[in-house]
């Protein structure tokens, strides 16, 4: 059973930060991808930021320069350091891992930016 959890989110001024970790129930470097990804509601979920094969990492064009993907190989652990918030990043995040083909999703959690 693959298991990931977030954590992390939670309610800050516009121009505040916030950091979220993704806890995997296995090791994350057998999983082929793993990355964050946002929904607002009533939109589709977007790609914010992932680590693609080989450990490069891509970013949405919305984001790139103020966060920032990272990992703990040791702790099973994907992070997301989100700096500048802006109102318009009021979503929910998710953790994604891809795993022999298959998409796992942790739980979401919930990040409110206020202006």
């Amino acid at each position: 059973q693959v298991r990931l959890v977030e954590s992390g989110g939670g309610l800050v001024q516009a121009g505040g930060s916030l950091r979220l970790s993704c806890a995997a129930s296995r090791s994350i470097l057998t999983f082929e991808s793993m990355g964050w990804y946002r929904r607002v509601p009533g939109n589709q979920r977007d790609m914010v930021a992932t680590f693609t094969g080989g450990g490069s990492t891509d970013y949405g064009d919305s984001v790139k320069g103020r966060f920032t993907i990272s990992r703990d190989n040791a702790k099973n652990t994907v992070y997301l350091q989100m700096n500048n918030l802006k109102p318009e990043d009021t979503a929910v995040y998710y953790c994604n891992g891809k795993l022999y083909g298959n998409d796992y999703w942790g739980q979401g959690t919930q990040v409110t930016v206020s202006s």
